[in-house]
């Protein structure tokens, strides 16, 4: 499946691409407000009409955005409305379905995280729009933030050498979800990071996760995840709803440097550490093991980051994949990609931690990058 082959995407006439595309958001509830806002603040886009099965509710946002049309479902809104676009911010077990009906319509299709609740759908939802040549993005919100797209940065242009170890905490005290585990809620955040600031994206072959239910509510309420990758480096991902404190935070580990985001500090949001062990990789194993480790202690700084909100710029970069007929920087591949992951992370539980195979890594599967 290759996203950037010629013709991938259906044409746009030039007056089209002058004129705001027309966006409907599907879902009135937590998200959906946060998305119509962003689109009615955005010169690339018109919003067009707020789709609930809650009146009520989708009547108040239409009301806040101006008095755009509320429509009462997806048939309805595409009966009685021209829209070039769509934008779902409902549960993620609608998200087929409706992602479905919007692409066989011929609309191009943003989806909250996760981009659906298991990967058949997913990979279904991914073969539709490209079938038909429409773009089907996900909202992955935090890889539109001016402390993830420096990370990456600094990922790609060497600053921190190679990459030795990632380690990924998402904890707070949190609303226990009735139909989805502390795995399903919260790590799609940090593995849709992941597969953005890695070079060669999220592609493990295995994964290894350890649950915890001390509530007994049937679903592990902590969690913790690993995954090997290149040259022998690892990640883990903790997730924990239960957790008094709350963290948001990422350490990159590399050769050169090692890279902190605290999310939760905005004064200092990225530290860069110049500290570390350094080995020399030339020589065999076992001269290393003789050899003394050799620390360094250098300084430490942080970049300065533009202030930009990340829906803002994701809403822009929909727009843009659009007009220019290529796939977004977060694509429905990439959560395709983060699904396969979330799978094999329920394996693992179901298996008592055992390590579970990633399906969803063939060639075929790859997004361009």
């Amino acid at each position: 499946m290759d996203e950037s082959r010629s013709g991938y995407f259906r044409g746009l006439d030039l007056e089209a691409a002058a004129a705001p595309l027309r966006v409907a958001v599907i879902g009135a509830g937590y998200w959906g407000p946060n998305l119509a806002r962003n689109f009615t603040a955005s010169p690339d886009w018109e919003l067009a009409g707020i789709v609930d099965l809650d009146q009520g509710k989708a009547a108040r946002l239409a009301a806040a955005q101006g008095g755009v049309p509320v429509f009462a479902s997806v048939d309805e809104l595409l009966d009685l409305e021209e829209v070039d676009a769509v934008a779902i911010a409902t549960p993620a077990h609608t998200h087929h379905g409706i992602a479905l009906t919007a692409l066989q319509a011929g609309k191009h299709v943003l989806v909250e995280k996760p981009l659906a609740d298991s990967r058949t759908k997913g990979l279904e939802m991914v073969e539709e729009a490209e079938g038909r040549g429409l773009v089907l993005m996900a909202d992955h919100t935090y890889c539109y933030t001016p402390a993830v797209l420096k990370i990456r940065e600094l990922i790609a242009d060497g600053s921190l050498g190679e990459i030795l170890f990632i380690d990924s905490v998402r904890i707070n005290l949190g609303l226990v979800q009735p139909d989805v585990d502390v795995f399903w809620d919260l790590a799609p955040h940090d593995l849709a990071i992941l597969d953005f600031i890695l070079p060669d994206g999220l592609r493990p072959m295995e994964v290894s996760a350890h649950g915890a239910d001390p509530l007994g509510t049937g679903r592990a309420c902590v969690g913790h995840l690993t995954f090997a990758l290149a040259n022998d480096a690892m990640a883990h991902v903790h997730v924990n709803w239960l957790s008094p404190t709350k963290i948001r935070q990422l350490v990159v580990g590399g050769s050169r440097r090692t890279l902190v985001w605290d999310d939760l500090n905005p004064q200092q949001r990225i530290s860069v550490y110049d500290r570390g062990i350094s080995l020399d990789r030339q020589s065999s194993a076992a001269d290393r093991k003789a050899s003394a480790i050799s620390y360094r202690l250098g300084d430490t700084w942080s970049p300065a980051l533009p202030e930009h909100e990340a829906l803002g710029q994701m809403v822009a970069e929909f727009a843009g994949s659009i007009r220019q007929q290529r796939p977004a920087r977060t694509s429905g591949v990439a959560g395709l990609r983060v699904l396969s992951v979330l799978e094999a992370v329920s394996d693992s539980l179901s298996a008592d931690g055992k390590p579970s195979i990633v399906v969803g890594n063939e060639p075929q599967l790859e997004a361009s990058r």
